[in-house]
């Protein structure tokens, strides 16, 4: 894995490579006359302020390490020994391939060992790489492997389930199809009865 395609160091590259705003401003003005309109047209005069300003809070999880989010964890549960799970998280991300927008659900679950992280920190790590350029199948192992890293628990469940308007509004045309992808690991992977009960949890079963 090269530094370009590995996602520990996506943030650094995309900090050393980034273009200025001024350039990221006249890429726009570029698309919109390629597009066939007027980028100097009243309606069009601020939008590529727009769409630079917009596009950083799209992928402003270049700029943030979720593994930093769940380090600050609690080892004090009053004997509690269960899975911890979030169910319909908000999932926002755009596809690598066509720059468009997926939108769905994460439900996420992960049986502690002797620590646990706040829960508005799982949410965290799923908008985080969401504000990426994303597959759904990588940003599903993502969100396991640092819940994994970062907390060691026996076991972690991810399951995305999303519409991707790479699909939905442009190419086939469907705009009802959803895509599952989903990571286990651990006891969930081990124990058909508890992935069981995740997925019937999440709604899925």
């Amino acid at each position: 894995m090269d530094a370009i395609t590995d996602p520990r160091l996506i943030s650094e590259v995309a900090q050393t490579d980034r273009p200025s705003r001024d350039e990221a401003m006249a890429a726009v003005r570029t698309l919109l006359r390629w597009a066939g309109d007027n980028p100097d047209r009243e309606g069009l005069i601020d939008t590529p302020k727009r769409v630079v300003e917009a596009y950083r809070e799209f992928f402003a999880g270049y700029e943030m390490d979720p593994a930093a989010e769940l380090s600050r964890t609690f080892e004090d549960v009053q004997g509690y020994d269960d899975i911890v799970m979030l169910r319909d998280i908000d999932l926002e991300s755009h596809c690598e391939h066509h720059m468009v927008p997926i939108l769905g659900r994460a439900h996420i679950a992960y049986m502690p060992t002797n620590r646990v992280v706040g829960i508005s920190k799982i949410a965290r790590v799923v908008e985080i790489f969401g504000k990426r350029l994303q597959t759904q199948e990588t940003m599903t192992a993502q969100i396991a492997d640092c819940i994994t890293d970062a907390l060691r628990p026996a076991g972690v469940a991810v399951l995305l389930d999303a519409k991707h308007q790479c699909m939905t509004t442009r190419g086939v045309h469907h705009p009802n199809v959803a895509t599952i992808t989903t990571q286990f690991t651990g006891v969930f992977k081990t124990d058909r009865e508890l992935k069981d009960r995740f997925l019937r949890l999440a709604g899925y079963n």
